[in-house]
């Protein structure tokens, strides 16, 4: 019988520089969707209390050590970096396998980012914290501020390396543009 190997989305691709911008690979660990069953507020509350974390308000995300909790839409959410507790008044499903994220890091992530996301990334607006689904050209994303100077993009694993193309395109014509100043 053969023997199966688990690679990641992006498998074979190292680190990215260009620039003042870095394009990476995040294992997250494992992913858990959340979507509350209606009436169970109480009992998610509840379970997730141990772990010091909360359904997230709509685009937001909450860290305790290595749990995270990322708003994903209504009523929905991502617990990851933990095994999921028994979540009674939810529908619990593992999504490890069905996404991949991108780490966007430096100076400039914000150029890279908003040549390919039509949401306001500048502090002001999108603080460390803030999470939103949002389009990345064609494709369906859960980006998050993790950081002044470090995005993340979730994306579906079978689009892991679209996105990564598309990000390195973004930061190639940054890269570009900036030799070119004088």
């Amino acid at each position: 019988m053969p023997e199966l190997i688990a690679k990641s989305a992006l498998d074979g691709h190292r680190a990215l520089t260009l620039g003042s911008v870095t394009l990476a690979e995040v294992n997250v660990g494992p992913i858990t969707s959340v979507a509350l069953l209606p009436g169970g507020e109480k009992a998610v509350a509840k379970a997730l209390k141990p772990l010091g974390l909360a359904m997230p308000d709509p685009n937001r995300f909450a860290v305790k050590g290595a749990a995270r909790i990322i708003w994903t839409g209504r009523d929905q959410a991502f617990l990851t970096g933990v095994q999921p507790p028994l979540l009674e008044g939810a529908a619990v499903t593992d999504q490890s396998d069905g996404w991949a994220v991108l780490s966007v890091s430096g100076p400039s992530a914000i150029d890279a980012l908003m040549r390919l996301v039509p949401v306001d990334l500048r502090a002001s607006a999108f603080p460390v914290g803030r999470a939103v689904r949002t389009p990345l050209n064609h494709m369906t994303a859960v980006l998050l501020r993790a950081e002044e100077y470090t995005f993340e993009l979730w994306v579906f694993r079978s689009m892991a390396r679209t996105a990564w193309h598309e990000i390195e395109a973004a930061m190639q014509a940054l890269a570009a543009r900036a030799a070119l100043k004088p």
